[in-house]
């Protein structure tokens, strides 16, 4: 899994083709939330021209007028094809795969599916905030079992709000963030093994954002959860928003294991219709062409990362941080710069630099903050050194 050497096939580095003037064009979240004098490193989305076979299928979309509503099974087959070259996974059958709107939108669906009003749903934070938001909004419990320090699964805490989820003899999900936003983790199949042991042991079903799981990076090994032993009555959702920049054009994969497929046939036929058709030609055209670009993004983080980390080192050295193993995110404990449980507020309000607060990322979130290195170097450079004027 994720072993095939990548190939860019001279594709430059996406993370260096746009300039700040280029990007303070964009209208998106990411660069109109704060005024112009803010340096925006915080939103999950990249500074990155789209793929080129992601611009042909959609402007020839729109050439045609083709932009009814999403149909068939292409997303699917194309998510199946690369799991199978990428992941060595050929588990992802397109017959136990549905449409849904995005990830969490498909969380949710799904969650609908296995748990019901009032039952508890366990995270492990630091994870991805929507995860409280979209389920205390579905009249869901949150249970915590956090992290352990190393920022890995604590299997012994699982196991303990596992047990006592289902004590009152209700149902239970788990929702689990693989890989881990914002801490950039990757579960190794052991531990993923030892999840669906726990989740078969106390009866709690599995649902895994797997959103992130193309951007992994250089030599570390991504496994889909359904793909280990005991992942069969597992749920997945999956997308290529995350690793080719397509958020604002939504869709994304609802997959069953074999033994949740009864589960996934339940899902309202009216939840497909939320997909957007333009936003299923983009992923699949992604998925399908769209890889050398992607290799050429992964090389780029690599790079960036490796930046992050000096960077920090010169110049904000009381900055504790691992680089992930995953995503384009980097989670910053700034406890030692004494800067107060939202270090991210600090930063903006002295040095015009907007990173994610640590706060609503949930227990371990306080002192930290999320920086998003999807950036150029240039920016990213710059980031850091606004960072250090609000603490001089």
């Amino acid at each position: 899994m994720n072993r095939i050497p990548r190939d860019t096939s001279g594709e430059p580095n996406p993370l260096a083709v746009l300039t700040l003037d280029d990007l303070r064009l964009r209208t998106s979240e990411k660069w109109r939330a704060y005024p112009a004098d803010v340096l925006p490193v915080w939103v999950a989305e990249m500074d990155v021209p789209l793929a080129e076979p992601v611009v042909r299928a959609v402007t020839e979309a729109l050439a045609i007028g083709d932009t009814g509503y999403a149909a068939g099974t292409a997303y699917a087959e194309a998510l199946a094809a690369f799991a199978e070259r990428r992941w060595d996974w050929g588990g992802l059958a397109v017959g136990r795969t549905a449409l849904v709107p995005d990830v969490m939108l498909g969380v949710v669906e799904m969650l609908k599916l296995v748990t019901g009003p009032g039952d508890p749903v366990v995270v492990s934070p630091p994870v991805y905030p929507p995860f409280y938001e979209f389920v205390a909004h579905m009249d869901r419990k949150v249970l915590e079992a956090p992290l352990g320090a190393d920022h890995r699964l604590d299997l012994a805490a699982l196991e303990e709000v596992f047990e006592s989820a289902v004590a009152h003899g209700g149902r239970a999900a788990y929702l689990l963030c693989s890989p881990q936003n914002p801490t950039g983790t990757v579960h190794t199949e052991g531990e993923l093994i030892a999840v669906a042991a726990l989740a078969d042991r106390y009866g709690v079903r599995v649902v895994a954002d797997e959103i992130h799981a193309p951007l992994v990076a250089a030599g570390v090994r991504f496994v889909p959860y359904l793909s280990v032993p005991g992942g069969e009555s597992g749920l997945s959702l999956m997308s290529a928003s995350k690793g080719w920049n397509l958020p604002g054009v939504k869709a994304a994969v609802a997959v069953a294991g074999p033994a949740a497929a009864a589960d996934l046939a339940r899902l309202p036929g009216e939840v497909a219709d939320g997909a957007s058709h333009l936003g299923v030609i983009a992923h699949t055209a992604a998925l399908r062409e769209g890889v050398a670009w992607l290799d050429a993004l992964l090389a780029g983080l690599d790079a960036n990362r490796r930046l992050l980390s000096g960077l920090l080192a010169e110049h904000l050295p009381s900055v504790s941080h691992r680089a992930g193993e995953a995503t384009y995110l980097a989670w910053l404990d700034c406890r030692a710069l004494g800067l107060g449980d939202d270090p991210a507020q600090v930063f903006l309000d002295r040095g015009r630099v907007a990173l994610s607060s640590g706060i609503p990322f949930g227990t371990g979130g306080a002192g930290h903050a999320r920086l998003n290195l999807a950036t150029s170097p240039d920016i990213l450079t710059e980031a850091v050194r606004r960072m250090r004027t609000a603490t001089a």
